[in-house]
This record gives structure tokens, sequence and C-alpha cells, in this order.
């Protein structure tokens, strides 16, 4: 299956298992995926780049697909939203972005859950069963993740995916308006399928 076929939200791809599935977003999202934002916002804010004014506005929402539709065809970034299996509420997100090929082969893990789902288990789910497919069909050699070292429950999910942390990045990413240091985390295909 070409890879285009693979994320094309028009294919309406998913993963599923484990009682989730991940799918690319669609326009009929929109309601769910604003208002589980926007009661996940103070939750969320310490752990994300600031949010744009109209981040939760359909418009917003439409641009946002707009870019993920790009990223996907220009294979940079592959984003999923993850939902329950068993009455199709939705979750959180997760994406693989920054795609590098030729000699890396290897992209950037992200993702978030919203406020109610929290601590239950969900985020370390998704990645499960989402990395077959990233090894698998996208051929990538690692993944790598960083996440704030006070992140306690990320640092966590990528111990018990299997991540093994590789350092420390001094001021690494814009998080919710400030330059702040980062753990560096990696999963490399032969230690995934060790």
């Amino acid at each position: 299956m070409a890879l285009l076929d693979w994320m094309s939200p028009e294919a309406a791809f998913t993963i599923e298992g484990d009682g989730v599935r991940l799918r690319p977003a669609r326009m009929t999202d929109y309601g769910a995926w604003s208002e589980l934002r926007a009661k996940s916002r103070t939750f969320l804010q310490p752990w994300e780049p600031t949010w744009p004014s109209d981040d939760l506005t359909r418009a917003g929402f439409r641009r946002r697909l707009r870019r993920y539709s790009e990223d996907i065809a220009a294979d940079r970034s592959y984003p999923f939203i993850i939902f329950r299996e068993s009455d199709g509420v939705m979750i959180g997100g997760i994406t693989l972005a920054n795609v590098r090929r030729g000699i890396v082969q290897a992209g950037t893990i992200g993702y978030w859950v919203g406020l109610p789902h929290a601590h239950r288990g969900y985020m370390t789910t998704a990645l499960r069963v989402l990395l077959p497919s990233l090894f698998g069909e996208l051929n990538l050699h690692r993944i790598e993740a960083a996440c704030i070292p006070s992140n306690a429950s990320s640092i966590r999910v990528l111990e018990k995916c299997g991540f093994t942390r590789e350092g420390l990045a001094r001021r690494y990413l814009c998080i919710n308006g400030i330059w702040q240091d980062h753990l560096l985390f990696g999963l490399l295909h032969e230690d995934f399928r060790g």
C-alpha cells in the first residue's frame, strides 16, 4: 500500500488495538475536539506551545486539517486523533512529526490527552498500538521524543513504551511562551523488535 494511501484522511485509515482507535482527524471531529481541548486547556497549557487566539474555532480547525493534509502528502508529519473503541469517545491526539528520510529514517512523537482521560493509561496504549506502523509501514529506524523534566506522566509513557532517556537539551522548545529544557528520548527499530 502506498504511503499516501496509508495515511490519506479520505481513506479513513485506522489503527486499532487494546481498546483504542487512532485515525486522521476529519472536519466532523471539530465539535468533540474543540470541546475536549477547551475543557482541558488549563491542564494542557503547561506542556504545549502557546495556543493561537483562534485555536478552538471552526476556521482554526479547518486550517489545522489543511496543514495536516499537506504534511502527510509531503511525508513530514502523521497526526492521529485517539478514540476509545468501546464508545467512540475522543481521548486525545498523537503525532509523528519532523519525519526525516535518507540516512536518518527518523521522526519525533508528540501527544496530548484530554483532562477527563488523563492518568488512565490511554496514551501508553495508543503509543504501543502506533509504534508497529511507524517501524513497519513508515519504515522508520528511530523514533524520538522530548518532554519537560517535570512532566512525570509523559516520562512514564515513554519509559513504559521502551524509549531510552538519551540526554537533556537546554532551552529546547518554546512551551507555553517559555524556552524550556527537555529530556530527550529515543527508541530504535531493533530495540522495539527485541
